[in-house]
């Protein structure tokens, strides 16, 4: 026989809230960079579709333009790009370069 304690029978079952996506559809984001890779500053994917946990982390199908596939990846794994109004997105890609021109 198994007994259970006033504080087991009455114990309220732990709630936990959903994890949200943090990016929407259709944002441009980058992967960062972690040990092992190198940085892909200049790779802007967007958002193609949310997807549902694996494990404890949320996942994202992006996509490139430069590439013929879709990507998934984890939200840890993601960062946003600025996107300021003005700016296209070729000027984004290649700011990095900008003033390393020599005359």
């Amino acid at each position: 026989m198994r007994t259970t304690t006033l504080m087991q029978r009455n114990a309220r079952p732990v709630r936990r809230e959903a994890a949200t996506h943090l990016f929407a559809v259709g944002q441009a984001i980058r992967l960062k960079s972690g040990i092992g890779t190198f940085p892909k500053a200049a790779e802007i994917y967007r958002v193609t579709a949310t997807l549902p946990p694996s494990g404890n982390s949320l996942q994202y199908r992006i996509c490139s333009d430069v590439e013929p596939h879709e990507r998934v990846a984890t939200q840890d794994s993601l960062e946003p790009v600025d996107t300021s109004p003005g700016i296209t997105l070729s000027e984004r890609i290649f700011e990095h370069v900008k003033g390393t021109e020599t005359i």
